[in-house]
């Protein structure tokens, strides 16, 4: 039984490693239950992060480097800052292009890159990148963070180019948007007091115009969908207050441009309702008596609009904002030509935060909306939800692009190990049947053992039964004759009663012990001593010689198989005393390391083979030993027993 559930375990322990593979490296240290934590986080965090929606309408590329270039060619990109400035973190918006398999996709972003910040001549690498970082494709921001450092400009060298779009041969550096961060101020953003034309979609310009292709769309909080405020007359100048409620600093206005169209396709321009040309200004009395030029901006063309107008000027302390038009870009539909403006978010930034939200608007006389759709543009809500700081909205994108690569990851090693644990569950199915199965062959095997076992201490019991207490008893008989016959010999009759009361004793114990004669405590002395003991004593009146060879390796016999060989020697020498009439007996008994043989001859009538006694039979067939009856050729009969020495012989001899 034992052994068969070894073996079972030994074939369990060698199939189920065989069974597993490795795991793919990025998930490799990961166990199931983390894997499938790390899946339920990057879903959980998913819900809560910024969604990738591309604007619509027309607007600004970005900048684009030479077309023609080879791979790698160096091609590098500088902004300057204006004074030192404390930054830690640069954000690279890639330009986006449609591609007919994955939708969008970014072109000219590189490959091999590095980010450098200085002032002066002096100059320092914040981050590197190569090819191994993976960072295409990709559609999302890249943010790259840093330990703060003084910097008055910035530049990113390119070592290792991409493909231009659309394209294979030619390859180009471009970007939509370098944002340059110090806190949560995008300080590469240019202060302006007026405001240049922009000249074609792809310059250096508008590397730092404010103008992502992303609308801002967070994923959280409520819709607000701002309405038009309709332009009743133009007879005196339209304004928009913003009342902040107290004097404040104030360095910054984000005008967020009205969904105007949701439909597909749009029936007219999203952004027309921006005006052309807004001066914003700030006091701190309601008449502005005190009033203060903060920036303007002033649309020439079509690359000067976007989803979020963001103006940054020197911080100047105001209550009161007021947002002049100007000149209006008319609303136009198939239906009417109305004069209307919209924003969908009004941001006053002071220290990077929003100060006007929840604040009151006001309008002049000659412009209409209700006060309740007034109150949306500064409630802090676009048409998808609330409206983030532009650093955490970046980084939530670059950060949705990390997850969202993972995930896949994440997904596909977590359906390899449940498909690896179906098959391993299949085999451990079969492997429990197995165990089962070999542990009811085992219980079988060793009832069959058993039940051997039982036949031989059976043949044994009887071989030891006949031989030990038949030879005793005959020898107590012969004894009790010659004890008879000597009754006048006081001498002796003595010696002769105490011989028959010594193998008296010896039977006795032999019947306690027969069931395993090899116990038997003073029973038996050693091979050759009781062999010559008995010979001398069933053999008396006989002429009887004895040779021994090879005692050495009697020695390391097993106690049965000596118990054996003794008892088939007895069985013999009384079957020549009682049965062959014979005058002379002779025994050899020969060891070598390979087998043990032993002789017994005589002058007696003799018998065939066939007619061999059982009881040497069942002694030879305990032996494991091959009986052998042969004539002499002087008369009377050989008896030659012959068995090879076992494997237990060896080993007591290694041990020694």
């Amino acid at each position: 039984m034992q052994r068969s559930l070894i073996i079972l375990l030994l074939l369990l322990a060698g199939w189920l490693p065989a069974a597993a593979e490795p795991a793919p490296s990025p998930m490799k240290s990961l166990s199931l239950p983390q894997l499938e934590q790390r899946l339920a986080d990057i879903d959980s965090e998913l819900k809560g992060l910024a969604r990738f929606t591309p604007r619509s309408g027309v607007g600004s590329l970005g900048y684009r480097s030479n077309t023609s270039a080879k791979p790698d060619t160096r091609e590098s990109i500088r902004i300057e800052l204006g004074e030192e400035t404390t930054i830690d973190e640069v954000v690279l918006v890639p330009a986006l292009f449609r591609d007919s398999e994955t939708g969008f996709r970014s072109g000219g972003f590189p490959v091999d890159f590095r980010i450098l910040v200085g002032t002066g001549d002096s100059s320092r690498v914040v981050a590197s990148f190569s090819k191994k970082d993976q960072l295409l494709p990709r559609i999302a921001p890249l943010a790259v963070p840093f330990e703060p450092t003084e910097a008055s400009w910035i530049t990113i060298e390119a070592t290792t180019l991409s493909a231009a779009p659309y394209s294979t041969t030619d390859h180009t550096l471009q970007f939509s948007e370098i944002l340059v961060f110090s806190g949560m101020t995008n300080v590469a953003l240019p202060e302006q007091r007026t405001i240049k034309p922009t000249r074609g979609a792809r310059v250096k310009g508008n590397l730092t115009d404010g103008f992502t292709p992303f609308i801002m769309n967070a994923a959280q909080g409520h819709s607000s969908q701002s309405k038009p405020i309709r332009i009743q007359s133009h007879d005196s100048p339209l304004t928009l207050t913003i009342d902040l409620k107290a004097s404040q600093a104030v360095h910054q206005i984000n005008l967020h441009t009205a969904d105007m169209v949701l439909t597909i396709p749009m029936y007219q321009f999203s952004c027309s309702a921006v005006p052309r040309h807004i001066r914003v200004t700030g006091a701190n009395h309601l008449d502005f008596s005190d009033e203060t030029f903060l920036c303007e901006y002033r649309q020439k063309s079509i690359f000067d609009n976007g989803p979020i107008i963001m103006r940054r000027f020197p911080e100047t302390h105001c209550r009161y904002i007021r947002f002049e038009i100007l000149n209006y870009q008319p609303v136009v539909s198939l239906r009417e030509i109305e004069r209307r403006i919209a924003f969908s978010e009004i941001e006053v930034l002071s220290k990077s935060q929003n100060i006007a939200l929840g604040a009151s608007v006001s309008i002049s006389s000659n412009l209409v909306c209700p006060q309740t759709r007034l109150a949306r543009i500064t409630d802090g809500l676009n048409y998808y939800g609330a409206i983030l700081p532009i650093r955490e909205w970046m980084n939530q994108l670059a950060l949705r692009h990390d997850l969202e690569r993972e995930r896949p990851l994440v997904a596909t090693e977590l359906k390899r190990r449940y498909a690896r644990q179906q098959i391993n569950l299949r085999r451990m199915g079969w492997l429990v049947a197995l165990v089962v199965a070999g542990a009811l062959i085992g219980i079988l095997t060793e009832r069959l053992f058993y039940l051997q076992k039982m036949a031989k201490m059976r043949t044994r019991f009887a071989a030891d039964l006949h031989d030990e207490l038949g030879a005793n008893l005959h020898t107590i008989a012969l004894l009790s004759d010659a004890a008879t016959i000597a009754q006048n010999s006081t001498e002796e009759w003595q010696m002769l009663h105490k011989r028959i009361r010594r193998v008296a004793g010896r039977t006795g114990v032999a019947i306690r012990n027969f069931s395993n004669i090899v116990n038997a405590e003073d029973l038996y002395e050693g091979l050759v001593e009781d062999m010559e003991r008995t010979s001398r004593r069933i053999l008396a009146k006989l002429e009887h010689s004895l040779e021994i060879d090879g005692e050495e390796f009697f020695e390391h016999l097993r106690g049965n198989t000596q118990v054996d060989l003794f008892l088939f020697y007895k069985e013999s020498l009384m079957n020549i005393c009682r049965h062959s009439d014979a005058t002379q007996a002779r025994t050899e008994l020969h060891g070598s390391p390979r087998e043990v043989t032993l002789t017994i001859s005589d002058n007696g009538k003799g018998f065939a083979e066939k007619d061999v006694p059982k009881a040497l039979k069942r002694r030879a067939r305990l032996l494991k030993a091959k009986l052998t009856v042969e004539e002499n050729p002087a008369g009377g009969t050989s008896v030659r027993l012959r068995f090879p020495l076992r494997r237990g012989f060896w080993r007591r001899i290694f041990k020694s």
